[in-house]
């Protein structure tokens, strides 16, 4: 219904892709949202081996024939995290799409990708970081607001500010991230020269996501007042749902106490995360999630969210079209 540059870039049906999320973007929740028509983005650096990861990918491969792709985080981490392990098996294994996010990817990754035909996009925060990316050579770049859940930058940039600004100094396709979580969204973006639009806040509450019930029915009940912005003392500024354990980051970082450093990562990325994840804890770690929450009041299939926020970007465009007086 929607072909843009980057349908045509990717060879998808919809201008959506799903955001990459740790401990969530399996190779199930990723294969349902590329045979919706989208594009599901793989998180690797959930698989600590080779073997464990080339098997996430030819799971994936199994459930859907249809485009997917493997994001790549260059953001510092508790283990130690080798790409070039991750980039062996992408290119044996002839995945399709690269998305890097973080700091800039170095210059041989994205020779190595693209000399084999890989589609290689960049995730950024500000102009400059779109531009350098532009520079580098990638296909496309990801703009992300500070509306959206995840790590969001150091500026506090709006998404319908950051994503004209980029559209207007690129000339790749440029993907509109943060807040986006209905068809409303999805026009609004194209609107403001996207080419396509990411979700991750919405996809959060689907039945396919492997997040425990519990966790799903809190962030149904949450609202757009229920997130925080933490980790900013570390240069890492990350929107999480406002529960006990965000909040507890939150008081750690404002009483500047060095020695709970590790105690901080402990509840962004350990075991406690995994508690909240998998055994419905919802007080017990952190997870992203975004001010759009606020606009989701129920649990749906992928399929239906993302041919759903087609429909009514479709619909609401039809609507506008008879509000132009010149067309009369």
């Amino acid at each position: 219904m929607y072909q843009t540059r980057l349908t045509e870039l990717l060879g998808i049906e919809h201008p959506i892709i799903g955001g990459c999320m740790m401990h969530i973007s399996r190779p199930e929740f990723v294969a349902s949202i590329s045979n919706a028509g989208g594009l599901g983005m793989m998180a690797s650096a959930m698989f600590p081996t080779r073997e464990e990861f080339l098997q996430a990918v030819r799971t994936t491969k199994e459930l859907t024939h249809k485009p997917f792709g493997v994001n790549l985080s260059l953001f510092p981490a508790l283990r130690k995290i080798d790409n070039d392990i991750y980039v062996e098996v992408i290119l044996e294994e002839e995945v399709p799409v690269v998305e890097t996010s973080g700091r800039k990817p170095p210059a041989e990754m994205i020779a190595r990708l693209k000399g084999e035909g890989v589609i290689v996009m960049h995730k950024c925060t500000t102009v400059q970081h779109a531009l350098s990316a532009q520079n580098s050579g990638v296909d496309a770049v990801t703009v992300f607001g500070s509306e959206g859940g995840g790590h969001i930058g150091e500026n506090g940039l709006a998404t319908f500010v950051i994503v004209p600004r980029v559209v207007d100094e690129l000339d790749i396709p440029v993907v509109a991230a943060g807040g986006i979580s209905d068809g409303r969204g999805l026009l609004s973006a194209l609107a403001l020269g996207a080419d396509g639009i990411t979700i991750g806040t919405r996809l959060l509450v689907t039945e396919e996501c492997p997040i425990h019930p519990n966790v799903k029915q809190a962030l149904l009940e949450a609202t757009e007042l229920d997130t925080l912005e933490i980790l900013g003392t570390l240069h890492n500024t990350l929107r999480a749902w406002k529960n006990k354990a965000a909040l507890a980051v939150a008081d750690m970082e404002e009483g500047g106490d060095a020695a709970k450093f590790g105690e901080i990562l402990s509840l962004v990325a350990g075991t406690e995360t995994k508690r909240l994840l998998q055994k419905g804890e919802v007080e017990a770690g952190v997870i992203a999630c975004g001010q759009g929450i606020g606009l989701v009041s129920e649990i749906k299939p992928v399929a239906e969210v993302v041919q759903g926020m087609v429909k009514e970007a479709a619909a609401i465009q039809e609507q506008l079209y008879f509000y132009i007086p010149s067309h009369s």
